[in-house]
């Protein structure tokens, strides 16, 4: 069985109903985080409908928020979340708002000592364009 993320009558995400799930607790986790609606409507019928205007907005909203997460546990436990929906974001045609992680990436290198921190804004789009590979229906 499976899940249909749809933007109007277009299929964007196909997934299990098991990594359905789980994508959709953390929704609501992230939507609390960040205060903001995710514009990922309710399953109903094995189907969701995504507000493109809210999803957008949720999706620069969560990059930010994870740009400036730099406690170890939070970001690692977070980063997997946040590149399932850029790379959901990146289907549905919808602009990331990159700048706000790279600004917030070098205010972050300006006290960090960490060597590898530049590193995470590629890394992590590297890592969201993978999951288009294999998101894609």
């Amino acid at each position: 069985m499976s899940q249909y993320y749809d933007l109007g009558d277009r299929t964007l995400w196909n997934p299990s109903n098991g990594a359905s799930r789980l994508f959709m607790s953390q929704v609501a986790v992230y939507q609390a985080e960040v205060g903001l609606p995710s514009g990922i409507g309710p399953m109903e019928s094995d189907e969701c409908q995504i507000d493109p205007i809210a999803f957008a907005a949720f999706v620069d909203a969560l990059l930010a928020w994870h740009s400036r997460t730099r406690h170890a546990v939070m970001a690692t436990v977070s980063e997997g979340f946040v590149a399932t929906v850029l790379a959901l974001a990146e289907m549905a045609n919808i602009e990331v708002s990159w700048q706000t992680a790279k600004h917030a990436e070098n205010h972050y290198l300006e006290t960090a000592s960490d060597p590898y921190a530049n590193e995470w804004t590629a890394a992590l789009q590297q890592k969201s364009r993978e999951l288009v590979r294999h998101m894609a229906s």
